[in-house]
């Protein structure tokens, strides 16, 4: 199966019975610079998150997930009496009644109505556990490709977008290269209208004084090499997109190149198409760089 884009924006849940229990699973996924995985699950099942760990840095590389799991019974537990937790509630209780002397004694349904006083028979609990747990892990396992399928799904649009972009970059190359070939033009029109405007009416430069200043201005305003470097950028970032897997942080990258090469293009224009071609075109290196954030 060819690779695929993927985002690290998805979502997915999925649900299921087993030896009495009701689980659900609902795992969420954001951008991240890198994969934190985050678990929220039930007392009890604590003890299996590692393996759950490990299949999903198997199958996502990026991102900030998060994966809760409710657990319903269907029957009543069987309860019993922690006593550490009593004992805490009783020492607070009895501080309580001394500091505030007539005060009736709570009575004993109150204490046992607070939380964590009564729980779970553990035995209960942890035969419930591993009855139910080889059901939970492979309804784990459909939640993650079902997340996987989202972000694929995501990813696809992304691409898209970015494709899509890239094209516009493309042809606003293609108008820059136009435009900068005016510029030598540009510079020895406003050169001459700088030397007229502060000589007024003295002789006039000679036309190769002229051309020499022309040429020194029209070297350091040279965008070639800007363009150059933008060609073979945007030929970069398609070869990323066909190789779709694990390509955020390469595409991240490459943004940056593609700005630098904008900025430099802006700081040497000598015309005012130009210049706003090249804001056009930092426009649209924005958008990319905006979109890429999300990719894995």
């Amino acid at each position: 199966m060819p690779a695929a884009i993927a985002s690290m924006t998805g979502f997915a849940r999925t649900e299921g019975v087993s030896a009495g229990l009701a689980w659900v699973w609902e795992l969420r996924s954001v951008n991240g610079r890198s994969l934190d995985l985050r678990f929220r699950l039930p007392n009890g099942w604590d003890s299996l998150e590692p393996a759950w760990r490990d299949l999903a840095s198997k199958t996502l590389k990026r991102g900030n997930v998060s994966a809760n799991l409710t657990i319903k019974r269907q029957t009543e537990a069987r309860l019993e009496l922690d006593p550490q937790a009593l004992e805490q509630v009783m020492a607070i209780v009895h501080d309580l009644h001394r500091r505030l002397p007539g005060s009736p004694p709570p009575a004993a349904e109150r204490l046992l109505s607070l939380p964590g006083v009564l729980r779970q028979a553990q035995a209960d609990q942890q035969a419930e556990v591993a009855a139910a747990a080889a059901d939970v892990k492979a309804g784990f396992i459909v939640a993650l490709d079902a997340l996987t399928e989202s972000r694929q799904a995501e990813g696809a649009r992304l691409a898209a977008i970015l494709n899509a972009l890239l094209e516009e970059i493309t042809t606003l190359r293609d108008t820059a290269a136009a435009q900068a070939a005016d510029q030598p033009a540009a510079h020895r029109a406003r050169m001459l209208e700088t030397v007229e405007a502060l000589l007024g009416s003295a002789p006039k430069l000679p036309e190769e004084r002229i051309a020499q200043e022309v040429a020194l201005l029209a070297g350091k305003s040279d965008v070639r090499e800007e363009l150059d470097r933008l060609t073979s950028h945007i030929a970069a970032a398609r070869d990323l997109l066909a190789e779709a897997a694990n390509i955020g942080r390469k595409l991240d990258f490459l943004t940056q190149e593609f700005n630098r090469e904008v900025n430099t293009l802006c700081s040497k224009s000598a015309s005012t198409a130009l210049t706003a071609t090249g804001l056009k075109l930092k426009a649209a290196v924005e958008q990319v760089r905006e979109q890429v954030q999300n990719i894995e």
